[in-house]
């Protein structure tokens, strides 16, 4: 089968290996036919990262765990790469009783068992069931597990009754694209603490973490918020995050100050330029009892934040892997009954067969699609 693979920066093939086959039978096959690409797949696309990460791992400029997700060399190829989907199933072992054939699912970028102590306190990205070292993932290579990546032919799914999640007949697929990840993401960021602050104030750095920054903003808006301030130097993200309703404030490229920072109120920041000098800002943004959610990755082992600032307004910083299942049947009923508009935040939708050169895009959120076979 085909399975898409970084070759190296700037450079995707498509390549075969053996399909996978059911193991157990609570196993299921897929075959995607949507396909997001994650914020973070950008880094090793467009930078020449593996090498100055190895010597930065060896040196103690970056955190070791980095190692345990994608390998001592991370981000080093080939690799099969891709951890957002949505499939059609093809096969379910004996033992799955809730799914059958032709069913359209969404695949949780990170492999869990929905009953080990971790999964039944939400926490599906640390499933002590599948993981074998930091994370059970699609997408990051061998380090994180015999996966593969989610632009392939086939997937095998394993404890699929638990993992897959259908999509409702109402929405598009490509609405959801990221859903597996992005979007996810973003929900868990922004609406929890809405929730609990009905008419709460939302600030958002944009930057590294592209698509979730700019969910996170129409979602905001549609939970009520009565302000979501984006904030970004890229024209392209402005624009979209003005369509679901944000106020947008552009800052010159290089690096942030408070200047950038239109209050100093907000109930929730969202930080999603992946850097500590932007966890700062958005910590002393915060109104007393505020939350801050940064999405990115943070390397260094030294990252400073402002603990005694934290202490004084009574802060919460919120940092982790974001556990995508649990999320998912509340994000898509919300889909369907809000009519979400989470396609805006895509801005290339291209053929399955051509990911290879899309998928090196310079652009926000890239979809691939190809038709269903049933």
């Amino acid at each position: 089968m085909r399975e898409l693979q970084l070759i190296r920066t700037g450079h995707l093939e498509w390549r075969d290996r053996d399909a996978p086959t059911m193991q157990d039978p609570r196993d299921a096959l897929v075959r995607p036919f949507v396909a997001g690409r994650c914020d973070g797949d950008t880094l090793p696309i467009h930078r020449h990262v593996s090498r100055a990460m190895q010597v930065g791992m060896r040196i103690g400029l970056i955190d070791p765990i980095v190692g345990t997700v994608c390998g001592p060399a991370p981000f080093q190829g080939p690799y099969a790469i891709g951890h957002e989907c949505v499939a059609e199933v093809i096969e379910t072992g004996p033992s799955v009783t809730g799914l059958q054939r032709g069913d359209v699912v969404i695949v949780p970028w990170a492999v869990s068992c929905g009953s080990c102590r971790e999964c039944e306190r939400g926490i599906t990205a640390k499933c002590a069931t599948t993981r074998t070292s930091a994370l059970a993932a699609f997408g990051f290579g061998s380090a994180s597990g015999p996966w593969g990546g989610m632009v392939a032919d086939v997937l095998r799914i394993p404890f699929a009754d638990h993992m897959l999640v259908r999509v409702p007949d109402e929405v598009d697929p490509l609405r959801v694209a990221a859903a597996s990840d992005n979007l996810s993401d973003a929900w868990r960021s922004v609406v929890p603490v809405l929730r609990g602050r009905p008419g709460g104030r939302v600030l958002i750095l944009g930057g590294a973490a592209q698509s979730i920054g700019l969910y996170a903003a129409g979602l905001a808006v549609r939970h009520g918020a009565e302000i979501v301030d984006y904030v970004d130097d890229r024209p392209e993200r402005l624009a979209i995050a003005e369509k679901f309703g944000a106020r947008v404030h552009q800052f010159k490229k290089g690096k942030r100050t408070a200047a950038d920072i239109p209050r100093r109120d907000y109930d929730v920041a969202v930080e999603g330029s992946s850097s500590a000098v932007g966890v700062d800002l958005a910590l002393r943004s915060l109104a007393p009892g505020g939350v801050c959610q940064p999405v990115g990755w943070y390397l260094s082992p030294g990252t400073k934040v402002p603990l005694m600032h934290m202490y004084v307004n009574d802060a919460t910083l919120k940092v982790s892997a974001s556990s995508v299942r649990p999320l998912l049947p509340e994000l898509l009923d919300f889909v369907v009954e809000d009519d979400f508009p989470a396609e805006l935040v895509t801005t290339l939708t291209a053929d399955w067969d051509d990911a290879p050169e899309a998928y090196k895009a310079r652009t926000t959120k890239l979809v691939l699609h190809r038709p269903r076979l049933t």
